[in-house]
């Protein structure tokens, strides 16, 4: 998209606020003295002012006499957003996909961010309780969100803080502290979690949001490794495990049944699946660990089987002949 088309950049935006603001004071606005204040050219300043007159319909004119810009009539708000029908309904729709985010300051910081964007509508575009039945979003199991500890956890990746808090796994018959570099929080498995160098393990490591109890931000500050990715980290990850060193090459095969819902998601970006004759599919996964796609398989019930490796194949044998115990 060029430069000079489409949405205009955060930046620009700042510029056309401050000369509204300017204007809107009742001073007078020269483009020279203005790109000076601001260190940038009068060219950039003129665009921002066409801009503003031309496509936002702004009541901008130019006085000869004094060499600059007035309102010829008052302006009540900035009108940032012009939107159309359809675009009203996006952002509808991106509010809606915020659901993961509730409990957590950053939801409240973004439906306030929602109220600016609609109240500083130029015109109005309204959506009818049908338009508003049209789309949800639900997930089963959605996590519980921990809005504290999520709060001081951003602020300390933010400050590169340490942090110390109380960590309970599960199965585990109490808590331990933990003294933990924060590198990047991720919403996987419907469950918010906190990947970090766990300084105790000397590990990077991966924490549940609502196992965490007492988080605290410490003095020691830290540096984020210019190495680290989140996308990397999880690259052999079906979930949230990452696993270290081997990489499994997992074969399982789906009945004809559950064919199409096999084939019609992306389960991991390694996947590849191939249709058996007889209307079964064969899916293919390269994962650091075996122990989520093992909850996975089980999960398929009778219509999944393991083919390789060896060792889950044996692991899911085992669980399935104690789940049968278990019922007879």
């Amino acid at each position: 998209m060029s430069t000079t088309t489409g949405f205009r950049s955060r930046f620009s935006v700042e510029r056309m606020m401050l000369i509204h603001e300017r204007l809107r004071d009742g001073a007078a606005l020269n483009c020279t003295r203005f790109a000076d204040e601001l260190d940038v050219s009068r060219k950039t300043i003129q665009r921002d002012i066409d801009h503003m007159r031309d496509r936002l319909g702004l009541p901008l004119e130019y006085d000869r006499g004094t060499h600059s810009y007035v309102y010829t009539s008052p302006v009540e708000a900035f009108p940032t957003v012009q939107m159309s029908e359809g675009d009203a309904f996006a952002l509808f729709v991106a509010e809606r996909a915020l659901e993961p985010l509730r409990g957590t300051p950053l939801f409240d910081r973004l439906q306030s961010t929602f109220e600016k964007l609609t109240s500083n509508l130029k015109g109005s575009v309204d959506l009818t309780s049908e338009d508003q039945q049209v789309v949800s979003f639900s997930q089963f199991g959605e996590g519980r969100t921990n809005a504290v500890a999520f709060d001081r956890l951003q602020k300390a990746h933010n400050e590169q803080r340490e942090v110390t808090f109380a960590y309970k796994k599960p199965g585990a018959s109490r808590a331990e502290i933990r003294n933990v570099r924060p590198y990047h929080l991720t919403h996987r498995d419907n469950l918010w979690y906190l990947v970090g160098h766990d300084l105790g393990r000397d590990d990077i490591r991966t924490f549940a949001l609502p196992r965490m109890h007492d988080v605290a931000l410490t003095k020691k500050k830290f540096t984020l490794p210019e190495d680290f990715s989140p996308e990397t980290f999880f690259a052999n990850a079906l979930g949230v495990v990452a696993g270290k060193g081997e990489a499994y090459d997992i074969h399982i095969r789906f009945s004809a049944n559950v064919a199409e819902r096999i084939e019609e998601r992306v389960w991991h970006e390694s996947q590849q699946s191939k249709r058996r004759r007889d209307g079964s599919v064969d899916l293919h996964l390269r994962l650091g660990s075996l122990i989520e796609i093992e909850r996975w398989a089980l999960g398929w019930g009778a219509e999944a089987e393991v083919i390789s490796p060896s060792n889950l194949r044996q692991q899911v044998a085992t669980t399935t002949k104690a789940m049968a115990a278990r019922y007879s």
